[in-house]
């Protein structure tokens, strides 16, 4: 019974570690998930879409009057001897209201901006977004890359170490000279150098994707391998012109240089009401007391008692040059809004374009690839062969098989660079990641 007993426990701790390593492990929607909710950018963004929400509700509330109210004190003291009384003591009260009834357009043209601000906030926090779903796939796709190249090295390094032990037994038998076993020891210990340094390459690459992600210093990253198919490798791509148009009309950073156009033509309106006379409505009540009076407290209070309401117009004749300097100014930052749209738009199209054209070339690497891998898997298999009977030397033997490992690198850097800019064009297109 006590043995049953430890069985199970065993079994339970080992189901609670696979447990443990699983949770350990991230897809690319596992990445994106957590970034998009844990990134210090995208939460920095989401702060300055609530502050320009309180831009706007501040904007809306100069449409209305102000009030404020208001109370002075003063002791007075009179220091001559024939004074009736040397100490004073008054007090005055007040409520004011002020009311902006025209400014130009001034203020609505400010709601208007605030609106559109608000607008180009939003469209900020989905930039932001964006950026890092561009960020986690091109550092998930670089991890990935790396594990695989850690696995090839490794069996590289295998391979390399059965020569060099095979190649021990052959110089016993005469079968070949100490420098072909000295070349067989020198690949091995090639081989194992560059394991290390596919390890490092990968290690660095997790490092970065933990960054983008915002772990602790002790937390592990360990990613989930996909096992593609060429299919996905091969996918077929729309055109090019389709892809640009697409994301002419869903990335937030056009949307979002498009309303700084409008939100420049604004500003020169606001320039504009700087030559418009304003009028204000201004009101107030207000009464006051002093001591040293025969008049008791209240009398005074009720007795002093005013309510006062005026209009001010303001009527602007020269302001030093201020008003036409605005109106300039405005003019030309909306300009250069135009100009930075333009540029925005180009700058789409450089992206679009280059991921496109590294999406068609690494497909079609992968294909050349897949053929130059086969042939040069077969060719080093029958050099091995013709080895091992004498037939071929240590160099034609090393030849063929460092042929085969850069054929091996060549075939994964073309298979992740297609699926990564894949994965880079469906963001453009606003598609949604793949979960590979």
């Amino acid at each position: 019974m006590v043995r049953i007993r430890s069985i199970l426990f065993f079994m339970i701790i080992a189901v609670a570690m696979n447990a443990q390593s699983y949770t350990n492990l991230w897809t690319l929607h596992d990445c994106i998930d957590y970034a998009l909710e844990h990134n210090i950018q995208v939460k920095k963004s989401k702060a300055s879409q609530l502050s320009g929400s309180e831009d706007l509700l501040q904007s809306k509330a100069q449409l209305f009057p102000s009030l404020s109210a208001g109370t002075s004190h003063n002791f007075t003291n009179y220091p001559s001897s024939g004074a009736t009384t040397n100490n004073s003591y008054s007090g005055n009260y007040n409520v004011s209201a002020n009311w902006n009834l025209f400014d130009g357009g001034r203020r609505l043209n400010n709601i208007k901006q605030n609106q559109i601000r608000q607008n180009v906030n939003e469209l900020s926090v989905q930039q932001s977004e964006n950026d890092i779903r561009l960020s986690i796939i091109q550092a998930y796709m670089q991890v990935l890359y790396a594990m695989e190249s850690v696995r090839a090295n490794e069996n590289t390094v295998d391979v390399s170490k059965a020569q060099r032990d095979r190649g021990k037994e052959l110089l016993k038998a005469g079968s070949i000279s100490r420098v072909d076993l000295a070349q067989l020891e020198s690949q091995y210990s090639l081989d194992k150098y560059r394991l290390v340094t596919s390890q490092t390459n990968l290690d660095n690459y997790l490092l970065q994707l933990k960054q983008l992600l915002e772990l602790d210093i002790a937390e592990e990253i360990k990613i989930v391998m996909p096992d593609l198919s060429e299919s996905d490798i091969m996918l077929l791509l729309p055109d090019k012109e389709a892809i640009y148009s697409t994301a002419l009309s869903v990335m937030p950073e056009i949307r979002s240089s498009e309303l700084s156009v409008s939100v420049a033509e604004l500003e020169i309106k606001k320039a504009r009401a700087g030559y418009i006379p304003s009028l204000s409505m201004n009101a107030a009540i207000s009464t006051g007391h002093i001591s040293g009076t025969d008049i008791n407290f209240g009398d005074q209070i009720r007795n002093r008692f005013n309510e006062n309401i005026g209009l001010t117009l303001s009527v602007p004749i020269y302001s030093n040059r201020e008003n036409k300097t605005a109106v300039n100014k405005a003019r030309l930052a909306s300009i250069t809004s135009e100009l930075e749209r333009i540029n925005t738009q180009k700058q789409l199209l450089k992206t679009v374009e280059g991921v496109y054209l590294d999406a068609t070339s690494a497909q079609n690497q992968y294909l050349a690839a897949v053929e130059q891998v086969k042939y040069a898997e077969e060719s080093y298999n029958l050099i091995d062969e013709q080895f091992t009977l004498g037939m071929k030397n240590t160099l034609e033997l090393l030849t063929a098989k460092n042929d085969f490992l850069n054929a091996q690198q060549e075939l994964l850097q073309a298979k992740y660079m297609a699926v990564m800019s894949i994965q880079l064009l469906n963001i453009y297109q606003n598609k949604p990641v793949d979960d590979i």
